[in-house]
């Protein structure tokens, strides 16, 4: 996991392999540098595939920004556990994070070259599900 600290919204990946939600972190960084506060969970706890609720809480406090955190997901568990970890935040914080529904490696690409931007949330959502749509 890696962090920035910057006013631009944070992205997180969640994937159901480490090694994917890590490659796909590296693209972002080559893309945008640090000027986006990004970071990755995959795996479940024993290094298998799959989500962990507490592996996406850490990733999305790693890359808490005070615009808000972006979730890009692979796959319908991840997704729902990355809902999941969004309902046990604190109620100030729940409404800044959103999960995305976009290609994971696609869609943080987009999402975080929309944040570097110093776009809004809502923004950076739009612009990676328009690729989506």
């Amino acid at each position: 996991m890696s962090n920035s600290s910057s006013g631009n919204v944070g992205i997180v990946i969640v994937s159901h392999s480490s090694k994917i939600a890590e490659g796909a972190a590296d693209m972002v960084r080559q893309m945008v540098g640090n000027a986006v506060p990004l970071a990755w969970t995959g795996g479940d706890t024993d290094g298998g595939l799959g989500t962990n609720v507490a592996g996406i809480l850490e990733a999305i406090e790693a890359a808490w920004s005070s615009a808000g955190v972006a979730i890009l997901v692979d796959l319908g568990g991840a997704e729902t556990n990355s809902e999941m970890a969004v309902e046990m935040l604190a109620e100030d914080r729940r409404a800044r994070v959103v999960v995305c529904n976009a290609p994971v490696v696609e869609g943080a690409v987009i999402a975080a070259t929309e944040s570097s931007g110093g776009s809004s949330l809502a923004a950076v959502k739009r612009s990676a599900e328009e690729f989506y749509a």
